[in-house]
């Protein structure tokens, strides 16, 4: 039986567009080899260009179209000189998450190959790691505030609720049922009350998976040992901020954002996007990485219901092309560009 999956695009601002356009590439090409599945693409304009458009980034009848769809495909939104008036830039992918309520934030980090890493002896599959995100309050929780020009001060709140750590944790938990079996709570309950609560509830959680092995790490600390011994490391659990911050030093360690995929997962709904923003420096010119878009797409259909032997095809091209050849796109030392990963993505997809 054919099963067939209505997914909503979002390309966005930047290389978004650029970096999309080869993911929807390759699953036309898990369509075409598996046969029973069948994918209809529909796109939307989101982000700093569509504000530029129509004063709103995230027009309120496309955000309810959206939840017609079965997954949400993002390539990367913002630009650095489209602005709130309180200065902030505009990021709709963060009114996804909270408005749809995606409070895990999924990140794999994998390192396919040893050129493609700044830390000496570590070669191809030793890291292999996963970072869980909350994605819904922590520090985030304060990004609408505003203040007056003359502001003597201005306050972030932390939040950290029950609700939202007890599901962030059962699904960090989960994730480590199917790998290695450790999770890590990184926090920094030595100074903050509302870490210390995290701690607490992530102690009472555990008891519900007796299985698995855990830990827990200072976010400083943590800094330093993913640097040190990458290795040690199987599923990360953590505040907003923290996440945010620790899933780019975890890319670089493997190539840089241009292999980072994620997704934001919740009950009902799913946002899948490459973690990089929307580089405009380089827009425009297919020099992006489509890496971490195409890694992005196989999540999808991880997600999707009937969907997750596309997801793994995809990933085992991935992993043959940088495993086993040494051609690379630009922010990884080659010349490839852009159209052209794809491309050879496609070509042992086919194969």
């Amino acid at each position: 039986m054919t099963k067939h999956y209505r997914i909503a695009v979002l390309p966005g601002d930047g290389v978004g567009p650029e970096v999309t356009a080869e993911a929807l590439k390759v699953l036309r090409a898990v369509e075409e080899k598996l046969g029973d599945l069948r994918f209809e693409f529909q796109e939307f304009s989101v982000g700093a260009g569509e504000y530029l458009r129509s004063g709103d980034p995230l027009p309120e009848e496309t955000f309810q179209r959206l939840k017609e769809f079965d997954a949400i495909l993002l390539g990367a939104m913002g630009l650095p000189d489209v602005r709130w008036p309180n200065g902030t830039e505009m990021a709709p992918q963060l009114d996804l998450r909270e408005r749809l309520d995606l409070y895990c934030g999924l990140r794999p980090v994998r390192l396919y190959h040893a050129q493609d890493t700044p830390l000496k002896g570590c070669g191809a599959g030793d890291i292999d790691l996963a970072i869980v995100r909350e994605n819904t309050e922590g520090l985030f929780f304060s990004r609408r505030s505003t203040f007056p020009p003359d502001a003597a001060e201005v306050r972030d709140t932390l939040r950290i609720s029950r609700l939202a750590s007890e599901r962030l944790f059962r699904a960090a938990f989960r994730q480590a049922s199917r790998r290695r079996g450790l999770v890590t709570l990184v926090d920094k309950a030595n100074v903050l009350p509302s870490m210390a609560f995290f701690r607490r509830i992530f102690d009472e959680i555990r008891e519900e998976f007796p299985g698995l092995r855990t830990e827990k790490i200072y976010v400083d600390a943590a800094s330093l040992y993913m640097v040190e011994n990458p290795q040690r490391f199987d599923v990360m659990v953590t505040e907003n901020m923290f996440g945010d911050i620790l899933s780019d030093l975890a890319a670089a360690l493997v190539g840089g954002m241009g292999m980072a995929p994620s997704g934001d997962i919740g009950e009902r709904y799913a946002v899948f996007q490459p973690s990089h923003g929307s580089a405009p420096d380089i827009a425009g010119r297919g020099i992006a990485n489509p890496a971490a878009a195409i890694l992005s797409a196989a999540m999808m259909l991880d997600w999707l219901p009937g969907a997750g032997r596309g997801g793994e095809i995809i990933r085992v091209a991935v992993e043959q092309f940088f495993t086993r050849n040494e051609e690379r796109t630009r922010d990884l030392g080659g010349a490839l560009s852009c159209a052209e990963l794809g491309d050879r993505i496609v070509e042992r997809i086919a194969a």
